[in-house]
Parts: structure tokens; C-alpha cells; sequence
């Protein structure tokens, strides 16, 4: 688990080439406690993964050992001014938190990083570059409570929670966060 790990920019074109090892890594991490997913639930998202990569504000990251092995993902996109996000908060937030218009923010959709190569840095290497181009003045994001690890990491990062909310149907309660591009302020 030692060694040189690269972490690779892409857009959605190349993240699609790459399904495979965003796949792989998926379905490692969310197969697992607490996320416990199943394989219907893993070819759900990568049916989602298909259509977000032909998004052309689209940004990825994968990071791979020195001999290739994948061992972390980070992807993510602008939200449109439409986006369904704020909607699903179980309590409600200020029309100005909500505001859209397909470039305020950029949401993270997935960050992910197998066990063995975990608290290496490989996560925030991932998050800076997925974001290293972006003019977004915040980052989106759901997290899990119950995962102390993640929930550390992204204080740490700067983000701040800002609600709650059930992202999808059936989904347990995650913490919305928001991360200010901007400096402080705002």
C-alpha cells in the first residue's frame, strides 16, 4: 500500500474510458459498511455516470497506484439553475442559499477512497484537482453522519453544514455541505 499514487484529471470523455476503475472502486467503498449497497443500486449509479460524463462542465479524478491499480474516485459538475438538490432538505433554507444558475456551484458527487489507501492524503488530492479549474464560488456535497472519517475531512476542508436532507428516495438522513470557493465571506 506504499508507493507513489497519481491522481489523474479527467473530463467526461475520459472518465467514461475509465468506467471500469470508477466502477471498481464504487463498489468497494459503498458495498461496505455503513453504506451497504447492492449490486442494483452500484449499475444505478453508473447508469447515472454514463449520462453526468456527457455533461461538458463534467470533472473527474482518479487516483492509481504506481503499477495502475485504482484506488480512489472524485467527480462532480456545476448544477443547473433547475436542479432538484435544494429540494429535497428537510428543512427549508433561504431562497438566496438555494439560488442556481448553472455555474454558482459545483456539486460533488461522489469522493471515494479504498481502505488500504485511506488517510494518505489521496481524498483531498482528488477534491483539489476535480476542482482545480472550476470557477464555482461553492462546492455541494452530501455526506453521511455516522462516517466520522469523511465528516473530518471535509470540516477540515472548510466545509460547513448547512442542512439536512434525504438526497434520494429511501436514502438516509446526510448532511448537506457547502464549501465557500470565494475566501471568507459570502
Amino acid at each position: 500500500m506504499t508507493g507513489t499514487i497519481a491522481v489523474e484529471r479527467m473530463d467526461g470523455a475520459a472518465a467514461a474510458r475509465a468506467e471500469p476503475e470508477f466502477r471498481l472502486v464504487y463498489a468497494e467503498v459503498f458495498t461496505e459498511e455503513p453504506y451497504e449497497e447492492t449490486p442494483e443500486s452500484v449499475d444505478a449509479n453508473f447508469r447515472r455516470f454514463r449520462s453526468q460524463v456527457r455533461k461538458k462542465t463534467f470533472s473527474a479524478a482518479l487516483a492509481r497506484t504506481g503499477d495502475g491499480e485504482p484506488v480512489g474516485i472524485a467527480y462532480g459538475y456545476p448544477l443547473s439553475p433547475s436542479t432538484g438538490w435544494w429540494d429535497r432538505l428537510i428543512t427549508p433554507v433561504d431562497d438566496e442559499l438555494r439560488r442556481e444558475d448553472g455555474r454558482r456551484t459545483f456539486g460533488l458527487m461522489e469522493l471515494a477512497v479504498r481502505a488500504p489507501w485511506r488517510r494518505l492524503g489521496v481524498a483531498r488530492r482528488m477534491h483539489e484537482a476535480v476542482l482545480a479549474d472550476t470557477t464555482a464560488e461553492r462546492v455541494l456535497l452530501n455526506a453521511r453522519p455516522d462516517v466520522k472519517a469523511a465528516q473530518a475531512a471535509y470540516r477540515s476542508w472548510g466545509y460547513r453544514k448547512v442542512g439536512e436532507a434525504h438526497p434520494w428516495e429511501g436514502a438516509v438522513l446526510h448532511d448537506v455541505m457547502v464549501l465557500d470557493l470565494r475566501g471568507s465571506g459570502g
